[in-house]
């Protein structure tokens, strides 16, 4: 059967693609002497691969970092593998041959994925070491062996745990790298995420991996004024309705109106990222007209109040974005809001 064209979607997010740029070239400045490569697992934070990566592409991004398998190919459409490495590393000699096929580079996180990248065939790599984080990454006692010994290994990285606070566990964490250094030959270091390049050029080494900051996160105190918001999600209102004093609104009838009020259903629910947490207390704008969540957030569907506002069934309204307001608000970290974005916004 062939379908039809998809009709418009009601839930949309409007990439600002030169904000995007701008922050990776801000972040790659702030990098001094090193150069910022680009954190893209997740489809982008959640913003979309096929958008993203031409845009940093184009502002002079050359290294991409994913965490799945399942997520190369994606990016292939935009990059050659060369330029891609998969964190999680080679669990087994189905992924290690998938390496091999696309180009695309492992990060080695132990003497079992070591084994397996020789026994495929081996090449380039690169290799996690553990400084304190304690995910993935091979122990510094480690490093000595063979396998190890025998890898070639273009990027030496671990990976920050408290960047974004004044952590004692940040220079510990840098001196274990420093003993790593001399334990594994490479041809880079790579050590500072977002939060870490603003710890100073003693945590830059050759390359920083940003995440958050380049979609609008403030990933540590320094970074404001030096990123701007990337993503702006909207919403179509689906009804209006008026109700009358003492109709509530939503499950459990948490919001009851004490007077008569018009209100808008709008399109969108946790199943889209618009967690419970983020219901109390926010709202969402119309031509700059506040529209504050009444009630219980569902799965599809919010009510907000249309008091004073022109908004009509049909109208797109603008969600909340400001990604560090939101998450003070929520309770929910930055992450958690850009990754929980469902399927069902337009990314086009």
């Amino acid at each position: 059967m062939t379908l039809p064209e998809e009709p418009p979607r009601s839930l949309r997010l409007r990439l600002d693609r030169m904000a995007l740029a701008a922050n990776w070239r801000a972040l790659d400045r702030l990098s001094g002497e090193a150069m910022a490569g680009a954190a893209v697992k997740a489809d982008a934070y959640g913003l979309g691969v096929d958008a993203v990566v031409p845009a940093l592409c184009d502002a002079g991004s050359r290294h991409f970092f994913l965490a799945h398998w399942s997520e190369v190919a994606a990016v292939l459409e935009h990059v050659a593998g060369s330029a891609i490495s998969v964190l999680h590393g080679v669990r087994n000699a189905e992924e290690a041959a998938f390496a091999q096929a696309t180009g695309v580079i492992p990060t080695i996180n132990s003497l079992r994925q070591a084994k397996l990248w020789t026994e495929s065939g081996g090449g380039t790599c690169h290799l996690m070491v553990d400084t304190g984080i304690n995910r993935l990454g091979m122990a510094l006692a480690e490093l000595g062996d063979p396998l190890v010994q025998s890898l070639d290994v273009d990027i030496l990285m671990s990976h920050l745990a408290s960047a974004d606070e004044a952590s004692p566990q940040n220079a510990r964490q840098l001196g274990l790298f420093h003993q790593a250094t001399q334990q594994v030959q490479a041809g880079r270091l790579s050590l500072a995420n977002s939060a870490g390049i603003m710890l100073g050029t003693d945590y830059h080494f050759d390359l920083t991996r940003p995440g958050l900051a380049l979609y609008g996160g403030i990933a540590h105190p320094g970074l404001a004024g030096h990123i701007a918001q990337v993503a702006y999600p909207q919403a179509a209102i689906i009804q209006t309705r008026q109700l009358t004093a003492g109709d509530s609104v939503g499950y459990n009838a948490l919001w009851t109106a004490r007077q008569p009020t018009r209100v808008g259903t709008v399109s969108i629910g946790y199943a889209d990222g618009f967690l419970r947490t983020m219901g109390p207390g926010s709202a969402l704008q119309h031509a700059g007209d506040l529209l504050p969540v009444l009630g219980r957030v569902s799965m599809d569907m919010i009510v907000v109040d249309l008091t004073g506002s022109d908004a009509e069934e049909g109208d797109f309204i603008d969600l909340p974005g400001d990604l560090p307001a939101l998450a003070q608000s929520s309770g929910l970290s930055q992450y958690e809001i850009l990754t929980l974005m469902g399927r069902r916004f337009d990314r086009g």
